[in-house]
């Protein structure tokens, strides 16, 4: 009963800021940085009150503590995120399956790059926070690994359904990579790792200039055209959407099964130590 109403407090607080500070971030920054931020946002606030009503805890014991194993984490899950998606474009252009073609409109631009970086690490961080966060963590803890981290990827792809161009296939591919992120966090106890797993995926794809789960971001005045099948391209998703993609999601499991991750250690999931019982007193010799 009490992790239900755990739930339906911390998924009501998200709703509830991300309701009131959406319009405002789109004001002040546009569509694609208003959405992250405003997500970021909500993330924050409901994971902060969320402990703050619960647990008596600060944010950064969710696993956002700065250390040296956690920048160890964050640096092997951008290289794992920035391989796999590399490993998805790459081949294709390789074999001529696709090639790239610049858009004369859009020339590059640094300021564009810094924009859209920043703006899809903030979308990632809020990601990551809201399902890897309190809930998701408590609901470790009280029905475990399979019980959570399956049904929560599910819900996180899910909510991509409203993504343009949606498939069947690329929504089951995000769900895997939603059970990938849990299972990451399942190895790390920390929020860094599946964050470096996210940004780096999504960062990389609009580096060659092919859709993110539906959403067209033009990056460096290219753009990626195929001439395989959706199969292979994904369709109009991108190649979420795509055989490849899960190939490359099941390297991305072993990955992250054998790099040599730091486990940090979770106030809310780790199990508290024993306090060690006092000897008993040793009896007097009787004389």
């Amino acid at each position: 009963m009490l992790l239900a109403i755990q739930l339906i407090v911390y998924i009501g607080l998200n709703f509830g800021c991300l309701l009131i500070s959406t319009p405002l971030f789109l004001w002040v920054g546009g569509y694609l940085a208003g959405v992250t931020c405003a997500q970021l946002f909500a993330a924050v606030a409901a994971n902060w009150l969320t402990l703050r009503i619960y647990e008596n805890a600060r944010l950064e014991e969710l696993g956002l503590l700065w250390n040296r194993a956690s920048r160890s984490n964050l640096l092997w899950g951008l290289i794992g995120g920035a391989g796999s998606a590399s490993l998805v474009l790459l081949p294709p252009l390789m074999v001529g399956a696709a090639h790239l073609a610049p858009l004369p409109a859009e020339p590059l631009s640094v300021g564009t790059i810094l924009f859209v970086t920043f703006s899809l690490a903030v979308g990632a961080a809020g990601e990551e926070l809201l399902f890897r966060g309190y809930g998701f963590q408590r609901l470790l803890v009280v029905l475990g690994p399979f019980a959570t981290i399956l049904p929560v990827g599910v819900v996180f792809a899910l909510l991509h359904e409203a993504n343009p161009d949606a498939s069947r296939f690329g929504i089951a591919n995000t769900a895997g990579f939603g059970v990938l992120f849990g299972y990451a966090y399942l190895r790390s106890r920390d929020l860094w790792l599946p964050i470096g797993l996210h940004f780096g995926w999504n960062v990389t794809f609009p580096l060659f200039g092919v859709k993110l789960s539906g959403l067209s971001i033009r990056v460096t005045g290219h753009q990626m055209l195929w001439t395989a099948g959706s199969l292979w391209s994904g369709g109009e998703y991108g190649p979420e959407a795509s055989l490849l993609t899960t190939f490359v999601l099941a390297l991305l499991f072993a990955y992250v099964w054998k790099v040599p991750i730091r486990r940090q250690p979770s106030r809310i999931t780790d199990e508290p130590a024993e306090t060690p019982q006092p000897a008993p007193p040793t009896p007097l010799p009787s004389r």
